[in-house]
């Protein structure tokens, strides 16, 4: 009852898994597209890039004047008591007296030298617009190298279910045989019941990895910013490349990997910082204009009773830090050993990159020999797997040896998927690194 059990869970799960009609091909370009379109990391690198596009204005450089104005309405309202030196006249006593005066005007100051200083502003604001490009550049290649390892993954994982299952037909054809010898008394109850338990076995295998194969799916689903459950097909074997030469790859990484390239704009930005702080040193011009409209409403009964003021004003001021206690000396110092901090990081990162290049030319290498090494053992096995079966048939071959070599197949074949997939690993990394992962169209 058991075994029936088992048997029917697999079929489910085999005709949800292989219903391919209605699901989508799903290619690695269209992920690929999809992912620069809906990727959470990417979106929100790129809207980044589009807060340093908006930073970047003369304005924010300081180089335009700044002009404020200014309303105001005042009211009051005041009780009078006023007693004279003159005993003739009478003391004043009033209840109620209403007063008002507005004021406008307008208040610019524009700078017009600050020791280079705003020049050195607009410098770093197109420094920091290009390394929001550059850090957003970062993102989206990690973020399409990641999804490139989970797509093929799921095409190992499929590979894996398909070894599974040429491997459970072995085990299927095995039981069958071993039933109708028992059942016509040619076989033991020992070797059939042996073979159930491996056909058992492999059944229970192949459901685990096809759920392996569907949670590798939802990864990909979630990388691309879609429904988890949004099934889709993917192709059955991997392409790799073999034309790789490690010189064109080194010059490639060096001038366009864009982790070097957002050291080197840090160290840029580092060295504006030393010359801004040095511009704080210089004295500061700045151009002043005004003007002010005031009136007056008294209805104390003397003095004035209406005024109004109308007065502009310009000028000029020349200010200068003459001394803040070395504090200014001490921040470009800082600035100075920060730039040669930059500077070192930049130096450490080039030299990182180019250990990892070699490490991963050198697995992507390794993995090329051991794929060609796997291929030629998985097709010893495969007719070593036809040979045992048929030996076994014919009673010539003991139920361990041939289990043994269906292992051995299997276990061949398992090695075949992972050298292709580990080939493939590499030529990812080679291209991230060598950043030309976006400039190839993917090849699956």
């Amino acid at each position: 009852m058991l075994f029936r059990r088992i048997c029917v869970s697999l079929v489910l799960a085999l005709v949800t898994l292989t219903s391919g009609k209605a699901q989508e091909k799903l290619t690695l370009e269209k992920a690929i597209a999809v992912a620069l379109e809906n990727n959470y990391s990417i979106r929100i690198a790129q809207r980044r890039v589009e807060m340093a596009i908006n930073d970047n204005t003369l304005g924010n450089a300081g180089f335009l004047p700044s002009l404020a104005g200014i309303a105001q309405k005042n009211f009051s309202s005041s009780h009078l008591r006023q007693e004279f030196f003159n005993e003739l006249q009478p003391p004043l006593d009033r209840r109620g007296v209403n007063n008002n005066n507005s004021s406008s005007g307008g208040s610019l100051v524009w700078t017009i030298f600050d020791g280079l200083g705003m020049f050195v502003a607009a410098d770093r604001l197109r420094q920091l617009e290009e390394a929001g490009r550059s850090n957003a550049k970062v993102t989206i290649e990690n973020t399409v190298a990641q999804i490139s390892s989970v797509y093929y993954q799921i095409v190992r994982e499929y590979q894996r279910v398909r070894a599974l299952q040429n491997a459970l037909g072995i085990s299927k054809d095995r039981l069958e045989l071993l039933k109708a010898n028992y059942e016509v008394g040619a076989g033991s109850k020992v070797d059939y019941i042996n073979a159930q338990v491996d056909y058992n076995s492999d059944t229970a295998a192949l459901i685990a990895q096809v759920q392996v194969f569907r949670n590798a799916k939802i990864d990909l689903n979630t990388l691309l910013a879609r429904n988890p459950s949004e099934d889709y097909m993917v192709p059955d074997t991997i392409i790799f490349r073999r034309d790789f030469v490690i010189d064109d790859l080194r010059q490639s990484m060096l001038s366009q990997n864009p982790n070097l390239v957002l050291a080197a704009q840090q160290r840029r930005l580092a060295e504006l910082d030393v010359k801004a702080l040095t511009a704080q040193m210089y004295p500061q011009v700045d151009l002043l204009g005004g003007f002010n409209y005031n009136t007056t409403n008294n209805q104390a009964g003397f003095g004035i009773r209406n005024a109004r003021n109308d007065v502009w004003s310009y000028g000029a001021r020349v200010s200068v830090n003459i001394f803040d206690g070395f504090n200014q000396r001490r921040r470009i110092q800082n600035a100075r050993i920060n730039a040669l901090i930059n500077e070192d990081q930049e130096s450490d990162l080039r030299t990182q990159l180019l250990a990892a290049l070699q490490q991963s030319y050198s697995n992507y290498q390794n993995s090329l020999q051991l794929v060609d090494l796997e291929e030629q053992n998985f097709k010893i096995a495969s007719q070593n797997v036809d040979i045992a079966f048929e030996r076994y048939r014919v009673g010539n071959s003991t139920p361990y040896e041939f289990r043994e070599v269906q292992r051995n197949t299997i276990a061949a074949e398992t090695r075949l998927i992972e050298a292709q997939y580990n080939a493939k690993l590499a030529e990812i990394e080679l291209t991230r690194l060598s950043s030309t992962i976006l400039q190839e169209r993917p090849r699956q």
